[in-house]
């Protein structure tokens, strides 16, 4: 039999670079400045900071504007240093940062909703920006002229926006759990697909253009990953979080998927290894180890004059087994499953000491995390929390993030579902 072994995050020690506070509600996002010493973040108190660090060695505001509405996301551009700010009124308004982070210039206001501007997307190379609101609209708009290009209405309120370059799609994630991929014209959208997979609300999109691969976070505390680039309908679920994750990151020149939670967890995702699909839950009235029946099977029960049993899921086959076939529990990495779960007897003696190693770190913010931004220059990872506070922590290599103090894997509840699938239609990406 396999030794059974439990994931163990490593222990490489942490360097927490900086606690910023100051604000006085949450701050909802933020960002590092590119190639300065410095966080650019938007807060619930209606104010705009921009923090540079000075010869103390502090993080101290060098521009501090107070906005009409609380501040509910932005989309900063470093090449433009254009910043655009989404106001709870559904105004959209943008400013242009000078040099060295001491002056922002107002430019222009977009009436871009009627309530809560949820998420903001600038795209520089078509001079868009792209918006989410509560009141259920998806909203492009010019920069250059500040016209209003398009607009499309969501099923529920949005809470993820993503945008491919090359081929105009913008992927929304709602309230719902679904997910709609439209494509993008100057003045008209056309619906690709929607598709769904989690069982809770979407709650952050992230997007890799280069493997043209979806990642979506859910209040059901999974990850999935949508092979969108490959048209097969591949979905690979992620589970390693213990409450809702609230916010995604990805390094693209390590592919690693940064997911954060909002208990403070903090779990990196090599992504550059070939993983599995979870099977399917197969529907069975008896045990398809045992062939004892469930406890609906009153014919069975009656025949073989046997006390009906609960029904469980194997998942690594799917199959549709009692507690008996299935008393042991195994992590299996590959599959999305970094904590253990339960198993059938069969398949615990088939999984392997290789395939149980972990291919996932886990960390603690010591903070519940709103926003993460990553910054791969210099291997930053900044996180803001519903404590107010933002903080900026260093890897020691860019390899492994190691940015917080590693901490035991907890197995999330059951979720008792099978495995998502994609269907794309017609359109080829």
């Amino acid at each position: 039999m396999a030794a059974e072994i439990q994931p163990k995050p490593l222990t490489r020690k942490p360097i927490l670079l900086q606690r910023v506070e100051g604000s006085q509600e949450v701050v909802n996002m933020a960002v590092i400045v590119p190639k300065e010493e410095g966080v650019i973040s938007v807060s619930e108190d209606r104010t705009v900071r921009v923090w540079l660090k000075r010869d103390s060695g502090q993080y101290w505001p060098s521009i501090y504007h107070v906005m009409p509405s609380p501040c509910s996301c932005m989309s900063f551009n470093p090449e433009t240093r254009r910043l655009s700010i989404g106001l709870d009124n559904g105004t959209i308004s943008e400013f242009l940062l000078s040099e060295d982070y001491n002056k922002m210039t107002p430019v222009k206001n977009y009436q871009a909703h009627q309530s809560r501007v949820t998420m903001i997307l600038f795209v520089l190379e078509l001079e868009w920006v792209l918006s989410t609101g509560q009141d259920k609209q998806f909203a492009w708009h010019c920069s250059e002229s500040g016209q209003r290009l398009g607009g499309y209405r969501t099923s529920a309120v949005a809470s993820g926006l993503q945008f491919d370059v090359e081929t105009r799609h913008v992927f929304i994630g709602d309230h719902s759990g679904q997910v709609t991929i439209l494509k993008l014209e100057q003045e008209n959208c056309t619906l690709v697909t929607t598709f769904r997979g989690h069982t809770g609300g979407v709650t952050a999109l992230c997007w890799d253009p280069v493997q043209r691969v979806l990642f979506s976070g859910s209040s059901d505390h999974s990850v999935i990953m949508w092979d969108i680039g490959g048209r097969k309908g591949t979905a690979i679920e992620l589970q390693g979080h213990s409450d809702r994750v609230q916010a995604l990151s990805y390094a693209q020149h390590t592919r690693q998927l940064i997911s954060c939670g909002g208990d403070g967890g903090i779990v990196v995702w090599n992504m550059d290894v070939e993983r599995q699909e979870t099977p399917e839950w197969l529907d069975s009235d008896s045990c398809q180890k045992c062939d004892q029946p469930f406890f609906w099977n009153f014919k069975q029960m009656w025949d073989s004059k046997k006390i009906g049993l609960r029904q469980h899921h194997c998942r690594k086959c799917g199959k549709a087994v009692c507690g008996k076939c299935s008393s042991k529990r195994s992590s299996i990495p590959l599959m999305g499953f970094e904590f253990e779960v339960r198993v059938c007897d069969s398949c615990h003696e088939a999984i392997t000491d290789e395939e149980r190693a972990p291919t996932a770190t886990f960390h603690d913010s010591k903070h519940n995390i709103v926003h993460v931004h990553f910054d791969a220059t210099r291997g930053w990872l900044l996180t803001s929390g519903t404590d107010k506070v933002i903080k900026v922590g260093c890897s020691l290599i860019l390899e492994a993030f190691h940015l917080w103090p590693c901490v035991n894997i907890q197995e999330p509840q059951d979720h008792m579902r099978s495995a998502p699938k994609l269907t794309l239609g017609n359109e080829h990406f």
